[in-house]
């Protein structure tokens, strides 16, 4: 399915899929993908299978296989394929035969892909931010770029936009405050608008540790901010 430039999904439901919360700035497809990516960074397997449920008819099946690759850099390999399987399984839709996650010729690609998103998501904390990696391990530096924001966050299937408020989402379930603190403002820059970054926050209350949403209501001001002054 083609994305569309504004926060909008096909708007069906699934009958007995449950019911989405209305979210003051994102439409259901929206609200379903970030509470997807969510419930797979920090909930239990039920509501994972409850998420998927609700992403079957509100979310392009192209962006929910993207949400839930992209889940490894964030909540790891068990979850993302616990996901996945359940996925399969819910969708009834086989894997694709191949795709280009598996050309690993394609590095050069993937790396200079990585450093022009990343660059996007960090702005101008963009070389700081290669730097401090660097210095916890080269490794994670090369990683970060080429596997993370290369291979992975470059794919075309879904745009950097809707990824940066699947990462908020994933990043505030799973309590990552340092992450969700640079995804923040990496979602404003990647181009959402701060009422989809609000409701993305919204969406989600519901995962995250009590007292975290009024938390990180409080960074998001501080963001904006920042990214404003």
């Amino acid at each position: 399915m083609t994305q569309s430039d504004g926060t909008t999904g096909n708007g069906m439901m699934t009958p007995g899929a449950g019911t989405l919360p209305n979210v003051a700035g994102l439409d259901a497809a929206h609200v379903a993908m970030v509470r997807l990516a969510a419930a797979i960074a920090g909930a239990g397997e039920p509501a994972v299978r409850e998420a998927l449920a609700q992403a079957l008819g509100a979310v392009p099946h192209e962006w929910v296989e993207e949400v839930i690759l992209q889940s490894y850099l964030f909540a790891g390999f068990p979850r993302t394929l616990n996901a996945a399987r359940e996925w399969r399984r819910l969708s009834g839709r086989a894997a694709p035969v191949t795709d280009e996650g598996e050309r690993f010729d394609q590095a050069a690609q993937w790396s200079a892909a990585g450093e022009a998103t990343c660059r996007v998501v960090y702005g101008a904390t963009y070389e700081r931010l290669r730097h401090n990696i660097r210095a916890l391990h080269p490794a994670l530096d090369a990683w970060m770029i080429v596997e993370g924001y290369g291979k992975v966050l470059s794919r075309p299937q879904l745009d950097l936009r809707r990824r940066e408020l699947c990462i908020v989402a994933a990043c505030a379930a799973a309590g990552q405050d340092r992450q969700l603190h640079a995804h923040l403002h990496g979602a404003l820059h990647a181009g959402a608008s701060v009422e989809e970054v609000t409701g993305t926050l919204a969406a989600v209350t519901d995962y995250m540790a009590p007292g975290n949403p009024a938390r990180y209501r409080l960074l998001l001001e501080r963001v904006v901010h920042q990214d404003v002054h």
